[in-house]
């Protein structure tokens, strides 16, 4: 009887320390993370103020639409916060560590859709309070460019409709929804601006 209560608690001391190291292990992966998401924006937004102040001084006509690296500016929603870098691309490993311009999409001051992914557990979270007649900025080498919130809705993963363009200045932001669901999200959240002249 003794040996079996001894063998027990072993079981449950070998279990109490291998949960406290995986507690360890997964804080120290979210703090990797978040480390890395804070020294890339710093970095992306340093680099972007760098291409603002020589765009002044050039004066130059003919900029290119990305930075080094695919750096296409910032995205701004006062009211909400939120202020991110936009980088080239809507692969995991970009929206991991910024917002990301989704390919074939228009770029700001283009006419068109400009879209842009972000995650909803990240730098997109407060997009679940925005509303109607918001104003959305993206600060690119090109200009600042400013868009009025017109309309939000959730749509299905694969509903890409959202991202085509009638030929306006339009910008769309996308991210999973709902905003505290665990897992792959089954809708994303659209939210669709018009430009402001």
């Amino acid at each position: 009887m003794v040996a079996g209560k001894t063998s027990l608690r072993l079981i449950f001391d070998w279990a109490h320390r291998a949960l406290f190291a995986g507690a360890i292990l997964m804080l120290g992966y979210c703090a990797f993370v978040l480390a890395d998401i804070w020294i890339f924006q710093h970095q992306e937004r340093q680099r972007l103020e760098r291409l603002l102040n020589d765009q002044r001084r050039s004066a130059a006509l003919s900029l290119p639409a990305t930075g080094p690296d695919g750096l296409i500016g910032r995205i701004e929603i006062r009211r909400l916060g939120v202020s991110v870098v936009v980088v080239e691309g809507g692969e995991e490993p970009t929206l991991r560590r910024a917002a990301g311009h989704i390919p074939g999409t228009a770029l700001p001051g283009e006419r068109g859709n400009v879209g842009i992914a972000g995650h909803r557990d990240t730098f997109f979270r407060p997009l679940r309070n925005i509303r109607h007649s918001d104003v959305i900025t993206l600060t690119t080498v090109r200009g600042a460019f400013s868009y009025r919130v017109v309309s939000t809705k959730v749509v299905s993963p694969d509903d890409v409709a959202v991202l085509n363009s009638d030929g306006n200045e339009v910008l769309t932001l996308v991210t999973c929804y709902p905003f505290y669901f665990v897992g792959a999200a089954p809708g994303r959240f659209i939210v669709q601006a018009e430009r402001i002249r």
